[in-house]
């Protein structure tokens, strides 16, 4: 059996990201290989692939099965290749996972006859019983974790349990991607997932709702085998830890930093975490074992609307872990949500205000999006509040919905405005590229982009 998979591209006109390595495809392919089969990926997004090529490229390479992920914002492109998939490959079989879909199978398979199946929630296990079932030439119906159609029907298989010891996993096949593609500012930072599963609620967020509420953790030794692994085969320096809350085991966060001092690996990293899940020993400890930059969510500067998106969390440990961030030498990165049900023009002034004060060395300042699967989409459109149902406009850039409390164009003017007041301040931009690396200069780069626009809409041209 031969495995295609493929990263979708963004949709037109949509806010990105630069490319990064698809953790979960690398799971995927890493998994079947280690079975003994034949997998390749091709990577629409750190190619800039046109639906043409990503044909011509699926008929030379002939797989007898072709797999996607998406998330919200790229599921629409994902069909597309669907599409294209069954027009080179009538008798391929066409799979679609990731989180979207989990929550969207049902309309996936109404929305697409060219899709086969959709694998739900954590998909290592049930693709491939999926493709051994394909193999060996048995039905597939009874394989936990799938949505699929069978006489004309929607059949949707029972929960697979979740993978309870992660070490069990292979690292993921990062040479099956184009990696020259992720370089950045001479770095290609390499994704390493320590844990699955979340133990927060957040209304805005599906984390726990695809990877279940334990928080499953690899061993600090197999993560950092995986690092030392990488380190001697790319001879890169630069990680990134994908966990949603890298440290909510304080203790482990420790054994891991002490097993990379312990082995001498001469490493930069990065990670996100919480504010309540920090503490001064053990950020100068990050900062020793090769931490540069932490994330956190601090989501809104109005207590009101953080204990509606159940984020709990306060103002004062908010300020605890930026001032303790910083004194150790870290870059303190602040995300917040604009427009989330209940905001204010008030309120996200207030959010606005909380991020000068706090003095983060980078933001993320996002649109509230209300993606399925989660409470607030459910809120959303229950109270008909829903106003964008393209799934292309689901980029944390866009308002989506509209409120009694706040207009969609109200929210538009406020992120801007936000992000113009925070970039564009000189000392800022000094202070930014003076850090140099990977976050100075791509700092840097989104000050001056900012600046651009603000003088665009002053000339009448935005």
């Amino acid at each position: 059996m031969q495995v295609t998979f493929v990263n979708p591209p963004y949709p037109k006109g949509s806010h990105r990201h630069p490319p990064f390595i698809p953790l979960g495809i690398g799971y995927l392919a890493a998994i079947l290989e280690k079975n003994g089969y034949d997998v390749n990926v091709i990577d629409c997004q750190a190619l800039n692939l046109t639906l043409n090529e990503v044909e011509n490229e699926l008929r030379k390479r002939q797989p007898d099965i072709v797999g996607l992920t998406s998330t919200t914002l790229t599921y629409k492109p994902a069909l597309e290749i669907i599409k294209v998939a069954k027009k080179a490959l009538p008798n391929c079989l066409t799979v679609i996972g990731g989180s979207h879909v989990t929550f969207w199978d049902d309309e996936a398979l109404e929305e697409c006859p060219q899709l086969d199946v959709v694998v739900r929630k954590e998909g290592e296990i049930t693709f491939l019983e999926l493709v051994q079932r394909l193999e060996a030439g048995k039905s597939f119906g009874d394989v936990l974790g799938i949505t699929y159609r069978k006489d004309g029907k929607t059949v949707k298989t029972g929960d697979r349990s979740y993978i309870e010891d992660l070490d069990s996993l292979p690292y993921p096949a990062f040479h099956l991607f184009p990696l020259n593609q992720f370089n950045k500012y001479g770095n290609i930072i390499f994704p390493v997932m320590t844990s699955r599963g979340c133990t927060f609620f957040c209304e805005f967020c599906t984390a726990v709702r695809m990877f279940g509420r334990k928080y499953r953790m690899r061993s600090p030794k197999n993560v950092v085998d995986e690092i030392e692994y990488l380190y001697k085969k790319y001879g890169e320096k630069q990680y990134t830890f994908y966990d949603d809350a890298f440290t909510v085991d304080q203790d482990r966060t420790k054994e891991i930093c002490n097993e990379i001092l312990r082995r001498g690996l001469k490493i930069k990293w990065d990670c996100e975490t919480r504010v309540d899940m920090v503490s001064k020993d053990l950020l100068q400890k990050m900062k020793e074992a090769g931490c540069i930059a932490v994330w956190y969510g601090v989501e809104a500067g109005s207590q009101e609307v953080r204990d509606a998106m159940k984020k709990g969390i306060s103002t004062n440990q908010t300020f605890n872990a930026f001032k303790w961030t910083q004194d150790a030498g870290l870059i303190a990165v602040a995300s917040i949500i604009l427009g989330f049900p209940g905001e204010t023009r008030e309120t996200a002034w207030e959010s606005v205000k909380l991020l000068k004060k706090i003095n983060p060395d980078e933001i993320g300042i996002y649109i509230a999006t209300p993606y399925p699967g989660t409470p607030m989409y459910d809120h959303v459109k229950k109270m008909g509040w829903l106003k964008i149902r393209d799934f292309n406009k689901y980029d944390t850039a866009t308002p989506i919905f509209e409120t009694p409390t706040m207009s969609m164009k109200e929210l538009r003017e406020i992120h801007d405005k936000a992000h113009q007041s925070f970039y564009i301040r000189p000392l800022y931009v000094l202070r930014a590229f003076s850090k140099g690396g990977v976050y100075g200069y791509s700092t840097t780069r989104t000050a001056l982009a900012w600046f651009r626009r603000l003088v665009a809409s002053k000339l009448g041209f935005r």
